[in-house]
């Protein structure tokens, strides 16, 4: 006499072994594809792009607060930093905090504001910063670039920290974390 229910006992077995099988093979594929996007998103993330969000209106109107904005690590790996760029550093005087500031003076100028106007060296025409949010007022500086520095101004020039106020007024270069490109955070908009 043929006894069928350990055929069928060992038939159970195969297909719940299968079936066990497939199941550690797909966490294990899912496993491996979830290890590999995060190695991806914390390589881009140390050495490819900064992804910072604004708190305060120093740089109004371009960027406004609670905005998200991406800056580019790589973006002076073969060119310099210049006048006008949007650029994400540690702030001088405590580097636990990242600012996000314009470039205004470049190594070896010498930065003065008269009346919220900033001069460049002995330049009497005052530099073209139509992207500020208010006329600006104050006398500042003179402030002397030293080389492989720069000296950052917000574009709400009443209302942002910056060289002029901080004790140690330039950042290095080998500091800039990298330049900002676009803002994605209610609304999309290029960084110039």
């Amino acid at each position: 006499m043929l006894n069928t229910d350990n055929a069928e006992h060992t038939d159970n077995n195969d297909e719940a072994t299968s079936m066990k099988t497939l199941i550690i093979d797909e966490i294990l594929t899912w496993s491996k594809m979830i290890f590999f996007v995060l190695v991806v998103a914390l390589v881009i993330n140390q050495f490819i792009i900064v992804n910072a969000s604004i708190p305060t209106g120093s740089m109004e109107n371009i960027i406004m607060p609670n905005d998200r904005i991406v800056a580019f690590r790589l973006s002076y790996l073969f060119s310099a930093p210049q006048r006008f760029d949007i650029i994400i550093f540690p702030f001088p005087d405590d580097e636990s905090r990242l600012y996000v500031k314009r470039i205004i003076g470049l190594p070896g100028e010498t930065v003065n504001i008269i009346d919220g106007l900033v001069f460049i060296d002995d330049n009497s025409i005052p530099l073209r910063d139509d992207f500020i949010r208010d006329i600006a007022t104050g006398n500042y500086g003179p402030f002397v670039v030293p080389q492989n520095s720069y000296f950052m101004l917000g574009d709400n020039r009443g209302n942002s920290e910056d060289s002029r106020f901080w004790r140690n007024p330039f950042v290095q270069r080998d500091k800039i974390l990298g330049r900002a490109i676009f803002k994605y955070y209610r609304g999309f908009a290029l960084l110039r």
